[in-house]
């Protein structure tokens, strides 16, 4: 089926009105790339009510636009000035920048295009192969299945962070917790409101998106001293990169697009993650990795291409199982569910023009992308160097409508600013909001899928782990909450004996 569904899904990603909504996503999220901090799940969420009004096949095309046109633009201010646009183009920055300071800025933003876009298409191949394998492997997946799955996603994300798991815990419960704001799923009683009217329905996705990432990011910016610097000048035709610099750049752009569409599956940070893996296995493997660090072309195409096929690779969770493992492919699924469309095992036989037309836009997406990236390098490096005091209030402006016109409730834009302030003190504090997000979104199915299993099971808790998929995802659970913790208690055994 996955090769067979390539004449569809071109046909239907071809049509004019899904065409202009790629293109429109591509292009804003270049310009979102671009632009230091605001990020992908952000820019997603201030377009979500506009998706909405689109239909489900042209709304969900803009959206993974936007998603997969972030991890293009990210790059170009990484090289330019040293800034990265995006949190996974911060590898980029190490061997671009100095790329750039010796006159090679053309060639290292070429060869980012390029491996982006062969990384792009690669992995939406795996994604349109595996994506119909995993949707009907999940065909057996039951309320307890999925209540293991999610709160096993949740623990290895946990864990992916970088940072304390305590604290990723910590933000994990914390957005599992604001989830329950509202009304109860299965019940319907209200909860947690504390007689707030506006609360009923339940704290919009959109609001605290928005808030958490584009008015704690102004935040950010209006409490930093240090101004960008200004981007270095390049011309269309000094973008060539040359042929040994070609040659050099294929090995790490595959290796990066393997790794990355692996890392990918599993919940977490996936792209972050990849161009740091990616660029960790080059100083291991590379024939010039004593060059790397000093402006060499494999510190660009590997990482470049990582996180790229992690873009692609983290759509087969959420378009098989319904699952979003990174706060884009959240507001993804939040577009879904907006449009009436429920990702998931039955996505491919109940909306199978959307499914197609997602598909085929990566493909288009990626050729569009390439010839934006190519000429327009110097002007979207502009952007980056707006004046905050023009940029800023353009942005706080956008996250205001978009939390208001999310369900027309002003409560929202209460929500949106208390989002953005407990965003901007969360990252004064070194916490990290991803976990948070996840937790925001992942904490109504783990919730409802509880509930259901233990009606299922008459109220017995063995009910949760009956089944030996259940059993087995919560015994792995169980083994990296206990098994990190107990080798460090006895490694600092060892060393004080």
């Amino acid at each position: 089926m996955g090769a067979a569904g390539i004449a569809p899904a071109l046909l239907v990603a071809l049509e004019p009105a899904n065409l202009l909504a790629c293109l429109a996503g591509a292009v804003l999220g270049t310009l979102v790339g671009v632009l230091p901090g605001l990020g992908p799940a952000g820019a997603m969420a201030l377009v979500l009510p506009l998706t909405v009004k689109l239909g489900p096949a042209a709304g969900l095309i803009m959206l993974a636009g936007i998603y997969h046109g972030s991890m293009y633009g990210g790059s170009t201010t990484s090289i330019l000035v040293n800034v990265p646009g995006e949190a996974a183009s911060v590898v980029t920055t190490i061997d671009g920048y100095r790329m750039a300071r010796r006159g090679r800025a053309g060639a290292a933003l070429a060869v980012a295009a390029l491996a982006s876009f062969v990384a792009g298409t690669l992995s939406v191949v795996g994604l349109q192969l595996f994506a119909p394998a995993v949707a009907r492997a999940a065909l057996a997946f039951g309320p307890a299945e999925y209540f293991a799955f999610t709160v096993l996603g949740l623990t290895v994300l946990a864990n992916l962070t970088g940072g304390s798991r305590l604290g990723s815990f910590t933000m994990i419960v914390a957005g599992a917790m604001l989830s329950t704001v509202g009304m109860d799923p299965l019940g319907g009683a209200v909860r947690f409101t504390f007689g707030v009217a506006g609360a009923q329905a339940g704290l919009s996705f959109v609001a605290v998106t928005a808030g958490l990432f584009g008015v704690a990011e102004v935040l950010v910016l209006l409490t930093s001293a240090e101004p960008p610097s200004a981007p270095a000048r390049v011309r269309f035709r000094e973008l060539y990169p040359s042929r040994a610099e070609l040659r050099r750049a294929v090995p790490p752009a595959l290796r990066g697009t393997a790794l990355g569409f692996l890392i990918g599956l599993i919940p977490g940070p996936a792209a972050t993650i990849a161009s740091f893996v990616s660029y960790g296995v080059e100083r291991k493997v590379s024939r010039h990795r004593g060059e790397l660090g000093h402006g060499a072309i494999e510190g660009v195409a590997g990482p470049e291409a990582a996180n790229n096929a992690a873009a692609s690779g983290g759509m087969v969770p959420l378009l098989s199982l319904g699952l979003p493992f990174t706060p884009a492919t959240a507001v993804l699924l939040s577009g879904m569910l907006l449009t009436g469309v429920t990702p998931g095992p039955f996505l491919l036989r109940d909306h199978p023009q959307v499914f197609w037309a997602v598909i085929g836009s990566f493909y288009v997406g990626n050729a569009m992308l390439l010839l934006l990236n190519l000429p327009l390098v110097g002007l979207f490096a502009r952007v980056a160097v707006v004046p905050p005091r023009y940029l800023m209030p353009v942005v706080l402006v956008l996250c205001a409508v978009a939390a208001f016109a999310d369900s027309n409730n002003l409560f929202d834009v209460w929500v949106l600013v208390g989002a953005g302030l407990a965003g901007y003190g969360l990252r004064r504090l070194g916490y990290d909001v991803v976990p948070l997000v996840l937790g925001l979104v992942l904490g109504p199915l783990m919730e409802r899928s509880l509930l259901q299993a233990l009606t299922i099971a008459r109220g017995d808790v063995a009910g949760l782990w009956a089944s030996p998929q259940a059993a087995a995802m919560l015994v792995a659970t169980a083994a990296l909450l206990i098994v990190p913790p107990a080798v460090r208690l006895v490694r600092r055994r060892r060393r004080t004996s």
